[in-house]
């Protein structure tokens, strides 16, 4: 099974790795359904977030998040992280291959619309 998944950020695709946890599971299941599209918003000057409709399990813990990092806050949110932050947050996964300037770049300032699927190495 594939542990990737891909962001679609306007004509931009990332890739992002998964980490395993109960929460991943649930997204990939979701994911497997269909591509989910989330409409996302600045939060706090260092995140974009958005509700993915409904809760998945929880893993929190308390981490140090850095740019490029996927999190599932409240089992219902989910978190592209563009600034680092300290919190108790579960851990969904990390993009890969490119620099935190350019993921500021692709995601721009204010609201932004992104699909996740998976990407069909499964």
């Amino acid at each position: 099974m594939s542990n990737t998944m891909k962001i679609h950020i306007g004509e931009r695709t990332l890739t992002a790795t998964l980490v395993e946890n109960s929460s991943t599971e649930a997204l990939k299941d979701m994911l497997r359904e269909k591509p989910l599209t989330i409409h996302m918003h600045d939060y706090a000057g260092m995140e974009k977030v958005g509700s993915i409709g409904k809760n998945l399990p929880v893993n929190d813990e308390y981490i140090h998040v850095k740019p490029c990092d996927l999190i599932l806050y409240l089992g219902d949110s989910f978190v592209i992280y563009y600034e680092p932050n300290s919190w108790k947050f579960t851990r969904l996964g990390k993009i890969e291959n490119i620099t935190p300037k350019e993921l500021r770049e692709i995601l721009g300032r204010g609201d932004v619309t992104v699909t996740l699927e998976l990407d069909g190495k499964e």
